[in-house]
């Protein structure tokens, strides 16, 4: 049983009207596992996000159960960092063990892609996160939406909601980067890499 404390971000926009974009998977993703660990989001005492602590489990894997805080920021996308920087300081965790679950325009619908680093590619939440953090070390569960179709601004693409076929297809991939979240915390990146980077 480890000690040690991970900070789970699912990068997302507060209020119903952005609940349903693709901009806010990462949302779905921390509401799915706060659903696996029995708990309910709740509000920090800092005021600045949702969280739910407890234990992540993982059959089967060295650790067994690892300790996590699963937030939601209550600031817009671009503003995120400041929330996600109060928290990794007040529960005392570093870079290095902080996820940001985000969507990624690069990667196709239905597909997921996990690694540690590397630039925001334009992506606000990462980039607020960067910032505030003092660094891009933190680790990412990319949730691909895919470009956008014809002209459609990037910006309005990730703003709008799901196609009909894709909104029956959610459901796996929000299991899926859940399913990589309790991967990566409790095995590691590179089993991670190897099982959901396909």
């Amino acid at each position: 049983m480890s000690d040690t404390v991970w900070l789970v971000v699912g990068l997302g926009n507060p209020g119903p009207s952005y609940a349903q974009t693709r901009h806010n998977v990462g949302y779905l993703v921390v509401e799915e596992l706060a659903s696996r660990m029995g708990s309910g989001f709740r509000a920090h005492k800092s005021g600045r996000a949702d969280v739910v602590e407890g234990r992540l489990c993982a059959p089967g894997t060295p650790l067994g159960d690892v300790r996590v805080v699963l937030m939601k920021a209550r600031s817009f996308m671009n503003e995120s960092g400041g929330p996600v920087s109060t928290l990794a300081k007040f529960y005392k965790v570093p870079t290095e063990q902080v996820v940001a679950i985000h969507d990624e325009l690069d990667i196709d619908f239905g597909t997921l892609r996990v690694k540690q680093g590397g630039g925001d590619n334009g992506h606000n939440g990462l980039k607020s996160m960067r910032s505030s953090l003092g660094s891009g070390e933190f680790f990412r569960v990319r949730a691909g939406v895919g470009r956008p179709p014809g002209r459609q601004a990037p910006a309005d693409f990730v703003l709008s909601g799901y196609s009909s076929t894709e909104r029956k297809e959610l459901p796996l991939q929000v299991v899926l980067a859940a399913d990589a979240v309790e991967s990566l915390v409790a095995e590691g990146l590179e089993r991670t890499q190897s099982r959901f980077n396909s």
